[in-house]
């Protein structure tokens, strides 16, 4: 079984940040995920090649991407301030919730002062925690 093999070779100058930074990734950080400078390189200029095909063809690529990312995040955020105080961020979430799902309603001449500044304090400890 022959192989083809195709050799190139790459110059790092480096004077250029922007060669020092992908060589130190090669000779460090890429050696725990690539076995080989060869796997490497093949993998960022497949990948480099492909996602402008991608966003060629998808225009909007990019903004959802960000937007997902910045999901991630509040869903993260969301997940550990539960984990930190549940109980208080349950509450402030569920106030939320009920306030954004209904139209407001004027507070009854029975609601106490105390009730209302305990809702205000678990729902700031909520936005707090994001």
């Amino acid at each position: 079984m022959s192989e083809d093999v195709c050799t190139v070779t790459l110059r790092f100058h480096t004077d250029r940040p922007e060669d020092r930074a992908a060589l130190a990734f090669l000779r460090g950080a890429g050696k725990n995920e690539y076995k080989s400078y060869t796997k490497a390189v093949v993998a960022a200029v497949n990948d480099h090649f492909f996602r402008r095909e991608r966003l060629a063809a998808d225009p909007y690529l990019e903004t959802r991407e960000k937007e997902d990312a910045f999901l991630r995040r509040i869903e993260e955020t969301i997940e550990r301030a539960l984990k930190g105080n549940p109980l208080a961020s349950l509450g402030a979430l569920a106030s939320l919730l009920q306030n954004t799902r209904q139209a407001p309603v004027p507070p009854s001449a029975e609601a106490s002062k105390d009730e209302d500044d305990e809702q205000m304090k678990l729902a700031m400890d909520f936005i707090d925690a994001l």
